[in-house]
C-alpha cells in the first residue's frame, strides 16, 4: 500500500469511541505530516484497538472534508511510535495499559534498562528480573501485556497489507487475538468459517497472496462449502446434488489466474472428506450443510410426534360440536360453508392441520370460528385480562413478520407476535424457547405459512410441546419463503397431516375484481377486461422509459383523494433500471417527502434521509424487536454537533416503538415508498401500485405477481405492458427447489409403521383383536388366587 499520506502527531483527546467495532474519533496535535493543514490539532478518524491520550502515533491514511467537521484525517492503518526518551518510556508504563505498574516501578524499570527499556524487554522479556523489588510475577505479567499491546499494532498492519480494512481486520483480531497471523498464514480459508463479511473470494486472494492455489486441499474445501452455502441461499434449497456440486467447485476455483487447475477427481476427494468430518452431510447423492439437514430431519421428527397424539380425535361429540357452532354462528351472525365448518372441526379435533387458500376465501373467517368455538368448549375466556399473572394466556398466535402478525390481531381481536418474538431470539445467544424450555399455551395458530424457511419452521417446532394443538395458515400459490425449504409445499404434498382448501371466493360477493384476477392468475390467465377499469382495478399503458411520470401522476391524484404515503405502495421486482426500485424510491420521496424550509435531511452514501421519510428495516435487530422487513418512519434526525455520542442520527418509529439510528448503521435500512414483492409478503396496503414491464422478463413469474397484487386491500393500479403481466402469468416458477422434507416425513411415518408392525410380532395375540376369546373374563380373572 502507498503510505505516502501520513501524520504523526500526539493524541490530545479521545473525542467518541465505540467499544464494539472500535470506532474513534481522535484530537491529534501534528508533529509531521504529508499533508496539509492549516490548524495544528487535526481530527483523525478510524479503528483502533487502543489509543492513549498523551501518547505518539503515526495514522496512514487520506484526508477527507466532512460536511460539518471540516477536514479530517480518515486513517486505515497506524502504529504507536515506540517512547523514545526516559520521561515518555516512564509514562507509557505507568499508563493504564499495564496495571499495577506505578511511576515509581516505572522509574525503577527506566533506571535499571535505559530509555531502551521497551526493545530489551520486547527481544528478551527476562531483563525484567534485574529490576530492584520487581517480583517474578509482575515482571511476567508486564512483558506479556508489553507483547500485546506492541503486537496488536503489527497485527493491524499485517492485516492491512493483506488487503483488510479496518473494521474487517478488527473483527479478526477479535476472533484469533494474538494468533491471527498464525491462523491466517496457517489455513487463510478458515476466515470464511469464523469470520463474518469474508467470503470465499477474498479468502482466495489472500491465500495466493501467502502461496497457497491451485489443488491445495483447504483450499477446494472452502470452494465446496462456499458454493453449497451460495447455493442454498440464494436458489432455496436445502441441498445440492454431489454432481451439481462438483461442477460448480470447479467453476468457482478455476476463475483464479492460477495455472494448476482444478479436476473431478480434486473435488470429490474433498467433498468424501468433509464428509468424514460431518462438515458435509452427504445421503446418496444430495450434500447438505449440517444445519440445513438437522433442521429437516428433526422437524421431519416433532411434526411425527406431534401427529402420534391421539387424545383430539373425539374429544367432542358430533352432537356437541355442531350446537356449539350453531349457537356461534347466531352469535356472530355469520353462516359458515360446508367447508368452512369442516375446517373448524378438524381444527378442534387434530393435533396439527393445515388450513391454506387464497385471498376472499374465507380464512380469517375461518381462524375466527376456531377460537370462538375451542374458547366455547373449553370453558376458556378469550380476555387476556381475565388471566392472573402466574398464568399462560392458553391462545397464541404468531407470523413470521410484525405486520403479518399485526393483521393477525386486528383481524381475531387476539395478541399476536412475531415467531422470533415468540419463541425469544437473541440474535448471537440464540432462542430462549426450545425443547428443554417450550412455550406454553393450549391452542397455536401460524399465519402466513408460506413464508417460513426450514431453520425457523425447525426451531418453532422445537418449542411446541407435545400436548399443544396447532394450526398453520396460508396461501401456497404465494412467494415461497427467502431462506431455504418449502415447509407448507412439501407438507401439503403428502396426507401425512390433515388438510383444508379453502376454494369457494366469499368476497367476490362483494364486487372485488382484484380476487378475481388473483384467482384467474392462479391457471396462468388474465381477465378478459384487464384493460377495463373497474371500481377497484386499472390497468395503464406505458413503456419502460415514461414509467416514472406515470407513478408519480397516479401517486398524487391519490394524496388529492386523501391518502397518506403509508396508504401507498408501490411494488416493483428489481432494484436496478429506470423502472427499478432504486430510481422509483427517489422520484416517490421528492412527491410525498420533498425537502422543507429548516427541514432535517442527512446524507449516507448517495440516498438522502428526511424526517418523515418511509423506511424499510434490513437487518434483524431482536433487541429491540425490529426486524427485516418491518416499515417505521423516521421521526427525527439529530445532527452530532447536537449530542453527546458526537454522531449523526437517525430516530425510527416503527408503529411506536421508537429506535435510534446513528449514521454508520444507516446501511440497516432503505427507502419504503418502493419495496420488492419479497419485501411486501404478510402486508396489505390500501393502494397497491405495479409497474409490469419487458425489461422485468427475467424476474417476472406467476407467483411473484400473484403475491403482489394480493397485498392490495382496496385499489390496484397496473402500469407497464400488458405482454410483460401476460408473460409472467403464463410463466410458472421453473426453479424446483430441492428439498427432502417429504422424504424425511414419509421415511419417520414408515419407522413408526416398522415399530408397531415388530412389536405386533412380539405379542402372543393381535393388538387389534385383543378380545378373541376373552368373552365373559374380567381383570378380576388375572388377580392372584387369595393365598389359603
Amino acid at each position: 500500500m502507498d503510505e505516502a499520506s501520513f501524520l504523526k502527531g500526539m493524541v490530545t483527546a479521545v473525542i467518541y469511541r465505540n467499544e464494539t467495532n472500535f470506532y474513534t474519533v481522535l484530537k491529534v496535535k501534528v508533529q509531521e505530516t504529508s499533508e496539509i493543514f492549516e490548524d495544528k490539532s487535526v481530527s483523525v478518524t478510524g479503528c483502533f484497538p487502543i489509543v492513549l491520550e498523551e501518547e505518539i502515533y503515526t495514522f496512514y491514511g487520506k484526508t477527507a472534508s466532512h460536511p460539518k467537521f471540516g477536514l479530517q484525517f480518515q486513517a486505515d492503518h497506524f502504529k504507536k511510535e515506540v517512547p523514545a526518551t526516559k520521561e515518555s518510556v516512564i509514562q507509557y508504563l505507568s499508563s493504564e495499559l499495564f496495571e499495577g505498574i506505578g511511576k515509581k516501578t516505572a522509574q525503577e524499570i527506566v533506571n535499571k534498562l535505559g530509555e531502551g527499556a521497551i526493545n530489551k524487554i520486547l527481544g528478551d522479556a527476562t531483563v525484567l528480573y534485574e529490576v530492584p523489588k520487581l517480583s517474578k510475577k509482575k515482571a511476567d505479567k508486564l512483558a506479556a501485556l508489553l507483547q500485546k499491546h506492541q503486537g496488536l499494532e503489527q497485527i493491524m498492519m499485517s492485516l492491512n497489507e493483506f488487503g483488510f480494512g479496518p473494521q474487517l481486520s478488527m473483527k479478526i483480531y477479535q476472533v484469533y487475538e494474538a494468533e491471527t497471523l498464525e491462523k491466517i498464514r496457517e489455513n487463510p480459508y478458515q476466515l470464511v468459517k469464523d469470520v463474518e463479511g469474508i467470503g470465499f473470494i477474498k479468502a482466495d486472494e489472500l491465500g495466493n497472496r501467502i502461496g497457497i492455489s491451485g489443488k491445495h486441499k483447504e483450499r477446494i474445501k472452502a470452494a465446496v462449502l462456499y458454493t453449497v452455502e451460495v447455493t442454498c441461499l440464494q436458489e432455496g434449497h436445502t441441498y445440492i446434488m454431489t454432481k451439481q456440486l462438483i461442477i460448480e467447485t470447479i467453476k468457482l476455483l478455476n476463475q483464479s489466474a492460477s495455472e494448476e487447475k482444478v479436476l473431478e477427481m480434486d473435488v470429490a476427494d474433498q467433498i468424501i472428506s468433509l464428509g468424514e468430518q460431518k462438515e458435509l452431510f452427504i445421503e446418496e447423492d444430495r450434500c447438505y450443510n449440517p444445519s440445513l439437514y438437522y433442521a429437516e430431519q428433526n422437524f421431519a421428527k416433532r411434526v411425527q410426534k406431534i401427529m402420534e397424539q391421539t387424545e383430539y380425535d373425539e374429544q367432542f361429540p358430533e352432537s356437541e360440536f355442531l350446537l356449539a357452532l350453531g349457537e356461534l354462528e347466531e352469535r356472530m351472525q355469520v353462516q359458515y360453508a360446508p367447508t368452512q365448518k369442516e375446517a373448524i372441526q378438524k381444527a378442534l379435533m387434530s393435533p396439527l392441520l393445515l388450513l391454506t387458500g387464497g385471498p376472499g376465501t374465507g380464512k380469517t373467517t375461518v381462524i375466527r370460528g376456531i377460537v370462538e368455538l375451542y374458547s366455547e368448549l373449553h370453558g376458556l375466556s378469550l380476555n387476556p385480562a381475565d388471566y392472573k399473572k402466574d398464568e399462560t394466556f392458553p391462545f397464541v398466535l404468531a407470523a413470521p413478520t410484525g405486520r403479518a402478525a399485526k393483521r393477525m390481531s386486528e383481524s381475531t381481536g387476539l395478541p399476536a407476535v412475531t415467531i422470533h418474538r415468540l419463541l425469544g431470539w437473541n440474535g448471537a445467544e440464540g432462542f430462549t424457547h426450545h425443547e428443554d424450555h417450550p412455550i406454553e399455551g393450549r391452542l397455536v395458530i401460524i399465519d402466513e405459512t408460506s413464508m417460513l424457511d426450514i431453520w425457523l419452521a425447525n426451531q418453532l417446532f422445537k418449542a411446541i410441546p407435545d400436548r399443544i394443538q396447532v394450526i398453520m395458515v396460508g396461501d401456497e400459490d404465494q412467494l415461497p419463503s427467502v431462506g431455504p425449504g418449502q415447509v407448507l409445499k412439501d407438507l401439503l404434498a403428502l396426507d401425512i397431516v390433515p388438510s383444508i382448501r379453502l376454494t369457494n371466493i366469499y368476497r367476490q360477493a362483494e364486487g372485488s375484481s382484484i380476487i378475481e384476477m388473483a384467482h384467474e392468475m392462479k391457471q396462468g390467465r388474465l381477465p378478459k377486461n384487464l384493460i377495463a377499469p373497474t371500481k377497484d382495478r386499472s390497468f395503464i399503458r406505458c413503456r419502460q422509459h415514461q414509467m416514472t411520470d406515470v407513478i408519480e401522476k397516479i401517486v398524487k391524484n391519490a394524496l388529492q383523494k386523501g391518502y397518506s404515503a403509508r396508504d401507498i405502495q408501490v411494488l416493483a421486482p428489481m432494484y436496478k433500471g429506470p423502472a427499478g426500485i432504486n430510481e422509483l424510491n427517489v422520484a416517490l420521496q421528492h412527491i410525498l417527502n420533498p425537502p422543507k424550509p429548516k427541514g432535517r435531511e442527512l446524507k449516507f452514501g448517495d440516498v438522502v434521509y428526511r424526517t418523515g421519510d418511509k423506511v424499510l428495516q434490513l437487518v434483524n435487530q431482536p433487541e429491540n424487536n425490529v426486524f427485516n422487513g418491518d416499515m417505521g418512519e423516521i421521526i427525527s434526525i439529530f445532527y452530532a454537533k447536537e449530542n453527546t455520542e458526537k454522531e449523526d442520527m437517525a430516530v425510527i418509529s416503527f408503529d411506536g416503538n421508537e429506535i435510534t439510528f446513528t449514521k454508520k448503521d444507516f446501511n440497516q435500512f432503505t427507502h419504503a415508498y418502493c419495496c420488492s414483492i419479497h419485501k411486501s409478503q404478510g402486508s396489505e396496503f390500501p393502494i397497491v401500485i405495479l409497474p409490469v414491464v419487458r425489461s422485468y422478463y427475467r424476474m417476472l413469474r406467476r407467483n411473484l405477481l400473484y403475491t403482489a397484487i394480493t397485498r392490495s386491500k382496496q385499489f390496484l393500479i397496473l402500469c407497464g405492458e400488458e405482454e410483460a403481466l401476460e408473460w409472467g402469468v403464463k410463466n410458472k416458477d421453473s426453479s424446483l427447489r430441492q428439498t427432502s422434507l417429504q422424504r424425511r416425513l414419509r421415511q419417520a411415518v414408515e419407522k413408526d409403521d416398522e415399530e408397531l408392525s415388530a412389536l405386533q410380532k412380539q405379542l402372543p395375540f393381535s393388538v387389534y383383536d385383543a378380545n378373541i376369546g376373552m368373552e365373559g373374563i374380567t381383570p378380576f380373572d388375572f388377580m392372584e388366587e387369595e393365598v389359603k
